[in-house]
Formats: structure tokens, C-alpha cells, sequence
């Protein structure tokens, strides 16, 4: 077993090289790390379009379910899609529930949010993969934008 950061670890990378361009170019850009990513605060790309990122339907891998147009702000994605154990039979995923030390056997599949920075989007994603069958109840609070698959 192996428990690591690296999911708020990337959600700051991308958040801090995003910091470190904007202060070196004033051309638009965006910044991907493995499908977490956060565009240019300056705004769209040169002509005007958006940038063009699309989410994974984690029931038909390779397939965009979601094509997302981004001029500002980030997108960071939680899941257990890839990362899972089968064992008699039952799903258990990578997240675990600190209070229980446990995945939540009733997480989506994958969630998706859009926020004012990568790590604020990261946070809520796995917070909402915590949630359990209550995680589009608990992201609506939270007001933000977000594609959740079961």
C-alpha cells in the first residue's frame, strides 16, 4: 500500500507554473498536467476562441463526454476510474475517507470541477468523491461548475 499527495501536489504544480508564466509572457496559455489544468488569468487565445479541453466518460474510455471551452480559471478531475482494487467482488477506489480509513463505495466514478485555481478545483473534486451519493448535492453548495459520472 502506498498513500501519497500527488494529487494536491500536481493541482499546486499547475497552479504555480501558471503563477510563474503569467509573470514572464503576456501571451495566453494553459498549463496541463495529466488533465488538471488552469488557463491564462490574461484570458482567451489570441483570436478570441477558447481553449478547448474535453473530460473523459469514464464508461466509455477515450470518449470526450464533456467538451469544455476555458478562457480563465481551471479544471481538476477526481476518480477511481483507473485506480481501483476488486476484491470479492466489491469496487473499492484510491480515495479514502479519513474518518473511516476506507474508500466510500457509493463515489462516483469521476468528478470534475471548475474553479478560480487548480488547487481549489482539485479539493472539491476529491472532497465530492468523499461525499458519496451525496456529491452533486454537496458541490451545488459549493456553487461551482462541475461534471460528475457515475
Amino acid at each position: 500500500m502506498e498513500i501519497d499527495f500527488g494529487g494536491i501536489g500536481k493541482e499546486y504544480a499547475v497552479d504555480s507554473t501558471r503563477q510563474l508564466l503569467s509573470r514572464n509572457t503576456k501571451d495566453s496559455f494553459m498549463v496541463n498536467y495529466g488533465g488538471d489544468c488552469h488557463a491564462h488569468a490574461s484570458g482567451p487565445l489570441a483570436d478570441g476562441s477558447a481553449w478547448m479541453t474535453g473530460i473523459e466518460n469514464p464508461r466509455r474510455p477515450g470518449d470526450a463526454g464533456a467538451v469544455i471551452q476555458l478562457k480563465r480559471g481551471a479544471l481538476a478531475t477526481s476518480g477511481d476510474v483507473f485506480k481501483f482494487i476488486l476484491q470479492d467482488g466489491k469496487r473499492y477506489g484510491h480515495i479514502l475517507n479519513p474518518s473511516t480509513g476506507w474508500p466510500d463505495t457509493d463515489s462516483p466514478l469521476s468528478v470534475t470541477v471548475a474553479a478560480a485555481t487548480c488547487t481549489e478545483a482539485g479539493i472539491l473534486s476529491t472532497l465530492a468523491m468523499l461525499q458519496g451519493n451525496h456529491a452533486e448535492n454537496f458541490l451545488d453548495r459549493q456553487a461551482v461548475k462541475y461534471w460528475c459520472y457515475r
